[in-house]
């Protein structure tokens, strides 16, 4: 046990440094004045040189081959294989690629930010290049090490077990079915009527109406807050959760359901088993199992009838317009289920998100396997909008290519997490719902028993069981897609 033990504080050490990363990382993207990018990005740089040191040291390979496993608990024979699956993803990669990619990151992210304001995919390409060229060259490393493909090493990271395989038949079903529901749900609703919010809502006023939603659904203040930024994200570590929100003074209704979603990546985290927080085995399961998390509070519950009857009434009030229309609960319900193809993934419906993943996943896994240049990204991208939502982005970069974050910082393997998300969630939620009452529980704001389950089958199971263990425990089966697709149909038609 002395070995594993070296193991333990050894990884509880760099947990602390990358506590330090994470709010580094949010104020960075939170509150830094611009003008100190640049120092920041090299102390970035050199703290996740210094984390991929301490990951790598010679001797955890001594700890690793010394431990015996007849004398681990279930819990610390789990806790083992997360801290070795790390330490193996960080043994492949050079300290110089590590920093390399940091600082072309940062440098990438930050002029991002004021490069998709001005359309300046010239600019921004300048930059994006290095952030491929590095990724593409992280991807050869671990596709090597770990016998698979390059966008396979990648996926790996964020996705244990999930491969391009598995991906391209869920998402070849999802594309013979989508783009007909997307025609049926658009068409019936065509016949509806409904106001649209008009005038001003002020941002204090629409952030007070988000804390006062996030208490509503159970966020803790004292491990966390709510700020602005460029793009909505929740960071920090378990003790103190940072998540952000964009606002739109002349358009309340993305930003509250975006603390919404945010609060479900949030209330995750702080839900994780707080003895193992320190740990690898403590942190998420996948983010497909985080995004679905925020998911099933965004759209399994944000957007269900129930909750809006209590959101309506909520956000009248916050803004003084108790007696208007466009706040009434039939109202409110379509505004807040009106599906619309547009350009920017994150103000998309339930319905057309997946076509916005879909269409990331596709260039994304061809551009880690070389079979595409960055370059190609704009025209590939204005192709697959107008085939999947029949949109055009041709030289709108700001809201076609440029409009992610994720990529800036070489995140590559990410967006298919998105949509398993919402398939997870839509799982969760029937199953729930065969033991629970969920629709008479949110009327009467009594969320108690919905959090239980989650916490009870999700949040404290951390990363103690594999991706396709959690669910079945959960629901009685692996990913199954058709709950979602029925989940979709039962809401829009």
């Amino acid at each position: 046990m002395q070995d594993y033990q070296k193991l333990v504080s050894h990884f509880e050490k760099i947990s602390r440094f990358k506590h330090l990363a994470s709010i580094c990382g949010w104020d960075q993207a939170a509150v830094m004045p611009s003008g100190g990018n640049q120092a920041r990005s090299e102390s970035m740089a050199e703290l996740s040189v210094h984390i991929h040191q301490l990951l790598t040291l010679p001797q955890l390979g001594d700890w690793f081959s010394n431990v015996n496993h007849s004398e681990l608990s279930t819990t610390e024979a789990a806790s083992f294989t997360e801290m070795k699956r790390h330490w193996q993803h960080a043994t492949v990669l050079p300290e110089k690629l590590v920093e390399a990619k940091s600082l072309a990151g940062s440098r990438c992210e930050h002029a991002w930010r004021t490069q998709r304001e001005n359309n300046n995919w010239q600019g921004f390409e300048s930059n994006f290049a290095q952030v491929v060229a590095l990724s593409q060259e992280e991807a050869q490393i671990r596709a090597q090490e770990a016998s698979l493909t390059p966008y396979d090493a990648m996926l790996d990271l964020y996705e244990p077990g999930t491969t391009t395989r598995s991906l391209d038949v869920l998402f070849s079903d999802v594309k013979t079915w989508l783009p007909s529901l997307i025609k049926q749900v658009t068409e019936k609703q065509g016949k509806e009527s409904f106001i649209l919010p008009q005038g001003q809502y002020p941002q204090a006023h629409q952030k007070q109406l988000g804390l006062d939603v996030m208490k509503m659904l159970g966020f803790d203040f004292n491990h966390g807050r709510l700020d602005v930024s460029a793009h909505p994200f929740c960071g920090g570590v378990p003790s103190d959760v940072r998540i952000t929100t964009r606002y739109d003074e002349n358009d309340f209704i993305q930003s509250l359901m975006g603390i919404v979603h945010e609060t479900g990546h949030a209330r995750y985290e702080q839900g994780l088993p707080k003895a193992l927080n320190s740990l690898p085995v403590g942190s998420a399961r996948s983010m497909g199992i985080h995004e679905s998390q925020s998911l099933f509070f965004e759209m399994q519950l944000g957007r269900s009838e129930a909750f809006i009857n209590k959101l309506a009434p909520m956000t009248a009030s916050a803004f003084k317009y108790t007696d208007s229309p466009v706040f009434g609960r039939d109202n409110f319900l379509k505004l807040y289920t009106r599906v619309t193809p547009g350009l920017i993934r994150v103000d998309a419906d339930e319905v057309t998100y997946p076509a916005h993943v879909i269409l990331r996943y596709e260039i994304e896994r061809d551009l880690m396997n070389c079979k595409i240049s960055h370059k190609d990204i704009p025209e590939l991208w204005d192709f697959k909008m107008q085939k999947y939502l029949g949109l055009s982005t041709k030289n709108n970069y700001k809201n076609g290519c440029m409009q992610d974050i994720h990529w800036t910082d070489g995140s590559f393997g990410y967006f298919p997490s998105y949509t398993l998300g919402a398939m997870y969630a839509a799982q969760f939620m029937s199953a729930m719902k065969k033991e629970k009452d969920v629709d008479n529980l949110v009327g009467q704001q009594n969320f108690e028993p919905i959090f239980d389950w989650l916490s009870k089958n999700i949040w404290s199971k951390a990363s103690l069981l594999s991706t396709d263990e959690l669910v079945k425990k959960a629901t009685g089966e692996i990913l199954n897609a058709q709950y979602f697709k029925t989940h979709l149909e039962n809401r829009y038609l």
